[in-house]
């Protein structure tokens, strides 16, 4: 059954500091940046917060994350809990899967391998890792990808943790090399068709393409410049959806000006018929 879900990029204003992750080449090793911003709303009240709201599941940013402490992630667990509300995945943002540099990739699986932990841990049904920033038509880092997902897909299943990938960075900017990369993980990796990161005449066909093969859409429509989303377009990419037969989480994405539960509401009002007739 479809339902209603949120990223918290979608609150980005509102949930306080990020945390950042950076590459330093000098030292071969990973480094964090907190960004000071107004905390309005923290992530332990996120989830009862979004279920008097109307929503059913979340997603979180691993910068939105105010500590990774096992005492804090048990906390959020049973925030998810109390709630009633479905933990459905953990966004890393962070690592390059297709990196030149052996040390910084190797370095790079280790930090996801440490947030699939994580994931475990708070209670997270799925992780999405980016696949890599090489060239979508680059089968050698399509191949590379694909064995690195492999392994993590491993490693997450022994805890109970999904690992999946989306159309987000550039190698999985096309279909065509999104499919590729599936089919070389023998679909053991999951996907989230994200409609902001496609681009083109073909936009439309590319969102039907992955579709099948993903448990998540990230509805995220073209804004105007008063946050309101181009309505027509964004019914025509939920069509596409529907025709495919999808059934999975809704993810709704506003990162547009003024209040974001607001903007969440103008694009909810036309998603939501969609929800309670899919498959």
């Amino acid at each position: 059954m479809s339902y209603l879900s949120i990223s918290t990029w979608s609150l980005h204003r509102l949930l306080g500091p990020l945390r950042m992750t950076a590459w330093d080449s000098e030292s071969n090793s990973h480094t964090i940046n907190e960004q000071e911003q107004p905390l309005v709303l923290t992530l332990l009240e996120l989830p009862g917060e979004a279920a008097a709201r109307g929503y059913q599941a979340l997603e979180i940013c691993h910068f939105h994350f105010p500590s990774t402490e096992a005492a804090y992630l048990e906390q959020l667990k049973a925030a998810f809990e109390g709630a009633n509300m479905k933990f459905d995945t953990l966004l890393v943002d962070y690592g390059d899967l297709t990196s030149e540099n052996e040390i910084k990739r190797a370095a790079d699986i280790q930090y996801i391998k440490k947030w699939i932990d994580i994931a475990s841990l708070c209670g997270a049904k799925q992780i999405r890792v980016v696949a890599g920033e090489a060239s979508p038509t680059d089968d050698k880092a399509i191949r590379l990808s694909a064995a690195a997902l492999t392994d993590l897909a491993l490693y997450g299943q022994s805890i109970s943790v999904h690992v999946i990938t989306e159309n987000f960075r550039l190698l999985t900017s096309t279909a065509e090399s999104s499919i590729k990369l599936l089919e070389q993980t023998n679909h053991q990796i999951g996907f989230i068709t994200d409609f902001g990161n496609y681009h083109g005449s073909g936009k439309t066909e590319e969102i039907g393409a992955t579709t099948p093969f993903s448990v998540s859409i990230h509805v995220k429509p073209n804004y105007d410049s008063n946050g309101i989303p181009d309505k027509d377009e964004l019914i025509s990419y939920l069509r596409k959806v529907d025709s495919t037969g999808f059934n999975g989480a809704y993810v709704l994405i506003y990162d547009g000006p003024g209040d974001m539960w607001e903007g969440l509401d103008r694009v909810k009002s036309i998603v939501t018929p969609f929800v309670l007739t899919a498959h």
